[in-house]
């Protein structure tokens, strides 16, 4: 007899996993080591083809898609944007991304307003971003929104992505397509000029930061935002994603912290941290 698996549990338990910093697990079936091996001396018994090996592929190469040469094309349109609006512009006009070309709809690149002195800056686009070409107008966008507006802080916040364009499947953006999209982000920090930066979610805040430690390290501690250059710092504070709230609501206190203390430095930036 089988128990049906509900795969929302699953998922939950797996994202759970992903923001705790878990990058490797045992697998579901045992494995029977000794037949392996035996079945590994019996094919080297047999007379092997041959193959003829395929060119290794390009160094930086990632998904057809050339890592140096587009961050250094992504760099190059990001520098000579001076407003919001000529980056979102070059935004969805590059094609540097893979992702771009995996299913996504089109560019998503931010929502609130270019003065804002809090930036939040999430990991990705997911399915109704996608569709509608706004950060955080999903599920997870609307707890976001409603966590912000009882801190205060609704009107205060300018919101984008580390990346700009939907991963298939809504899954975690990787550090090749982070670092594609990285030059525009900066670029926005600098348009924009956020007296602090919420990172929210561990691909973010890794992304950001340049760390390797999982959400629930470091959540709830303030870090410095740099520049590629180190002309410009924030300063940062990493927290949960409003996508792991809605999974795991007895998280919500934590994230709730989150931003009272971020409200508190916003407005009482005297004080020490």
């Amino acid at each position: 007899m089988s128990l049906a698996v509900d795969p929302r549990a699953v998922e939950s338990l797996l994202a759970f996993w992903a923001d705790a910093g878990v990058e490797a697990c045992y697998a579901d079936e045992p494995i029977d080591r000794l037949a392996e091996g035996a079945a590994l001396l019996r094919a080297r018994s047999q007379p092997q083809p041959v193959v003829v090996a395929a060119p290794p592929p390009r160094p930086g190469a990632f998904g057809g898609v050339d890592i140096g040469a587009a961050v250094a094309e992504a760099k190059q349109l990001a520098a000579a944007c001076n407003d919001l609006e000529s980056l979102a512009a070059a935004i969805a006009a590059f094609d540097g991304c893979p992702l771009k070309t995996q299913g996504a709809k089109q560019a998503v690149f931010s929502r609130g307003p270019g003065d804002a002195p809090v930036m939040v800056i999430g990991e990705g686009p997911g399915a109704e971003e996608d569709a509608r070409g706004e950060p955080f107008v999903g599920r997870a966008g609307q707890l976001l929104d409603r966590m912000l507006k009882a801190a205060g802080l609704q009107e205060r916040a300018f919101i984008t992505n580390t990346v700009f364009w939907r991963p298939p499947g809504n899954r975690t953006p990787t550090p090749q397509e982070q670092a594609v999209c990285a030059p525009f982000v900066e670029r926005a920090i600098v348009l924009v000029k956020p007296k602090l930066i919420l990172l929210v979610g561990g691909a973010s805040a890794k992304s950001m930061l340049r760390r390797e430690e999982g959400i629930l390290s470091l959540r709830g501690r303030w870090f410095e935002w740099r520049s590629e250059d180190g002309a410009n710092a924030v300063p940062a504070l990493p927290s949960l994603h409003p996508a792991f709230l809605l999974r795991q609501p007895a998280a919500k206190k934590k994230a709730w912290q989150d931003l009272l203390m971020l409200a508190e430095r916003l407005d009482r930036p005297e004080r020490p941290h």
